[in-house]
């Protein structure tokens, strides 16, 4: 059997991100992850959820790898789909619960906006948007290896970076959402969960 494409970094917060899930998701949620990767997180945390439906996602020249990933996927994992979030339009119906992780700070800014707009648009009324990642407060890092970090994607590209969460509420907020919880995590992490409080703003 092939072995499928594989994430240290999704293998070590797999787990504690799973214990938040358990507590934020309905037991039925449908969910739409944005930036499935190597589809690990959707396997580990479908297999323990086994009420929710889960659709994952990634950009166009990534679904294949995705799909070789999924490959023992549980009946509860939709086919993956390519999604790429600056489109107009993602051609999805709405769910209950948006799951990201380690995305926003690989995406552009404008990325980061328009991931934001398209929560509110495809978020059904009393949705959840739940982000993991590395985030800053007001400019500055929680952690030394974060700014480390930080400095590494700079170089890597000058789009990338960690975000503030100052940041990131705002847009969040023109987009009709508005954060409910920052939840700290192993290794410098944050979960940030935002609820669709109404209809997004003009983009």
């Amino acid at each position: 059997m092939n072995q499928g494409p594989f994430s240290p970094a999704a293998e070590r917060n797999k787990n504690p991100i799973l214990e938040v899930l358990k507590d934020l998701l309905p037991g039925n949620a449908e969910v739409l992850e944005i930036g499935s990767g190597t589809g690990q997180h959707a396997l580990y945390f479908c297999h323990d959820l086994p009420g929710i439906s889960w659709q994952p996602t990634e950009l166009k020249e990534s679904v294949a790898s995705l799909r070789h990933g999924l490959q023992a996927a549980t009946g509860n994992i939709r086919p993956p789909v390519a999604i790429n979030v600056q489109d107009p339009q993602w051609r999805l119906d709405k769910f209950d619960v948006l799951f990201t992780a380690n995305t926003l700070h690989i995406m552009s800014w404008q990325a980061v906006c328009a991931f934001f707009y398209g929560a509110g648009r495809h978020l059904r009324a009393g949705g959840i948007a739940v982000i993991y990642g590395p985030f800053k407060y007001h400019g500055q890092h929680t952690a030394d290896s974060n700014r480390t970090f930080d400095l590494e994607l700079g170089r890597k590209a000058p789009q990338m970076g960690v975000r503030d969460v100052v940041d990131v509420r705002v847009v969040a907020q023109t987009a009709g959402l508005a954060m409910k919880e920052d939840i700290d995590m192993p290794v410098n992490n944050r979960i940030l969960v935002f609820g669709k409080n109404g209809e997004p703003g003009n983009e």
